[in-house]
């Protein structure tokens, strides 16, 4: 257990073993993150979002204090230093985050464009069966969901020309267009369950 003593608003003994980190004392490093990272965690897990690992932002964050702990100067605000770092790894994060929803978005509709393409060249009842299905749901869903259906997944167009031809958002788009999916799908089973009912 560590008492630092008060100079003003800072510590001196967390000062010392900056200093000695820098001096390249490993050891007083682990002292430093075991004194920051409860409340680095409890920061990082309060805005890290879903999906996000918390920890992970964490970890780097400390990494990133220690590769650049020479960076910093003694005597100014070590903890909020610390969190500068803290939130340019979350930012980093949340790109991350970001990037592998565009990238399951965009592959999603190409592996049901190429399932349906499967299914639809396939001669057996089973596949037939399901296209049915699928066609069927389709009707049942209306004009205006199936235009915006066969703009992204027939004519391919991108979700910007989609959100300027119907006067919303790309997220708004993007979210319709999920719906649109999961309520195909949910469409199908019930079709299938009721089939083999009978």
């Amino acid at each position: 257990m560590f008492v630092f003593q008060t100079q003003g608003d800072r510590s001196v003994e967390l000062d010392e073993r900056i200093k000695q980190v820098q001096d390249g004392n490993l050891d007083a490093f682990a002292v430093i993150v075991r004194l920051h990272e409860r409340t680095i965690r409890a920061w990082l897990v309060s805005r890290c979002p879903p999906g996000g690992d918390a920890d992970e932002v964490a970890q780097k964050t400390f990494v990133q204090a220690f590769k650049r702990i020479d960076d910093y100067e003694i005597g100014t605000d070590f903890r909020a230093w610390l969190f500068t770092i803290a939130r340019y790894q979350l930012m980093a994060e949340c790109t991350r985050l970001q990037r592998l929803a565009d990238y399951q978005s965009r592959y999603a509709p190409l592996a049901l464009s190429r399932e349906l393409e499967r299914r639809a060249t396939s001669s057996s009842q089973a596949q037939d069966q399901l296209l049915g299905f699928l066609r069927s749901c389709l009707k049942e869903m209306g004009e205006k969901p199936q235009q915006l259906l066969n703009w992204r997944y027939t004519e391919e167009l991108p979700l910007a020309e989609i959100a300027e031809l119907t006067n919303r958002s790309v997220g708004a788009i993007k979210k319709h267009l999920f719906k649109l999916r999961k309520s195909l799908h949910d469409c199908i089973q019930r079709k299938q369950a009721s089939e083999a009912v009978r």
